[in-house]
């Protein structure tokens, strides 16, 4: 897939802006806060009408505007030249394809597949478990309509439990949130293990490549509960019962569960260093986009936020050899790149308070 054309109004920072794009890399160069950022958290709200930065759609809209817009002309292995047109509202969306209006999420998701490298990343491995599941749970309902229903189908359950803990209610009344909830969970679990374990496969082998071939990565599921099927879930959910009134809230189940990053079978997050660590986290975005590509048929675009100046000239070159010479990269900085072990010249647009220009590619 190839971004060719994106436009903006009330995006953010950006009151008004059209890219045309022209090639497999642009880049875009501009002191901080200038709305490099927004233009590709707007990019990647392709995959799953989601932002990368916030799960608050309000924060995408201008201060004092009603809505944003984004329009997008892509090209597309499956779809040709699509247009696509979003309107966020606060707490709604509105999206169109080719001027039909998609009433269901499930009819947009993955269709669209993007991956956004961001120098927070690194927070993926030393931050909170919330951090890693949120990652992971885009990740595979990103490509998986059935996943996501189960997610929300789980959180709604759990939300509804969780609500009569803290009235006191008795069993009889959890036991009706704690069937769906036992039922959702179960679907969770399986679908993170098998997430994971092909996830892994692509991390590996990414982590090889940009670390010279140096010891082994991959991931280690941490589930918060050992059982896994349905009524082994319902069974310890009534039997926590007691407990979780005492708390006022479910204490155990797939809303904690996490995962850790290995290297050399240790937890990452313990024993890498901080080159060992940047590697991983490049790794895991390279494998996000395999993972994309497998389960769509859909070459991802690929959105790198600051991130290229951080890595030094050896990983920066193995970086390039990951990524296929047909694959679109959107990338920013402060300052423009250096002359590339990439062989592809540079798009460059000069940002400046949310405004675009254009610039002669840089080789």
């Amino acid at each position: 897939m190839f971004l060719r054309r994106i436009s903006l109004q009330h995006f953010r920072n950006i009151p008004l802006a059209a890219l045309d794009l022209a090639g497999p890399r642009q880049f875009l160069v501009g002191a901080n806060g200038q709305g490099k950022t927004a233009l590709l958290e707007a990019a990647g709200f392709l995959t799953a009408l989601r932002s990368f930065r916030t799960a608050e759609t309000r924060l995408l809209i201008a201060h004092g505007q009603p809505e944003a817009t984004l329009v997008c002309t892509v090209e597309h292995e499956q779809r040709g030249a699509t247009d696509i047109t979003i309107k966020l509202k606060s707490g709604a969306k509105e999206v169109w394809m080719d001027q039909e209006r998609v009433t269901r999420l499930g009819d947009f998701l993955g269709q669209f597949p993007t991956v956004a490298f961001s120098s927070q990343d690194q927070q993926l491995i030393r931050g909170s478990p919330g951090g890693r599941r949120r990652w992971l749970d885009l990740t595979l309902a990103a490509m998986d309509g059935a996943y996501l229903q189960a997610l929300q189908g789980y959180h709604r359950a759990l939300e509804g439990r969780n609500a009569l803990l803290k009235k006191g209610a008795p069993a009889d009344q959890l036991s009706a949130f704690e069937r769906p909830l036992a039922a959702q969970g179960a679907l969770l679990m399986a679908a993170r293990a098998t997430g994971l374990a092909s996830l892994a496969t692509d991390l590996t082998a990414a982590y090889a490549l940009l670390a010279d071939q140096a010891e082994p990565a991959g991931f280690a599921y941490a589930p918060d509960l050992t059982e896994r099927d349905e009524a082994a879930l319902l069974a310890r959910l009534a039997s926590g019962r007691a407990r979780d009134a005492q708390m006022r809230t479910t204490l155990a189940g797939p809303h904690r569960d996490d995962f850790d990053f290995t290297l050399n079978g240790r937890p990452a997050k313990d024993f890498a260093s901080e080159g060992q660590q940047r590697s991983l986290v490049l790794s895991l975005r390279l494998a996000q986009a395999a993972y994309y590509q497998r389960r769509s048929g859909i070459k991802p675009v690929l959105l790198a936020d600051d991130v290229l100046g951080e890595l030094d000239p050896g990983r920066r070159r193995r970086f390039w050899t990951a990524i296929a010479s047909d694959t679109q990269v959107i990338a920013t900085g402060t300052a423009l790149p250096p002359a590339s072990e990439e062989d592809r010249p540079w798009q460059v647009f000069e940002v400046k308070a949310g405004a675009f220009a254009p610039l002669e590619a840089s080789a």
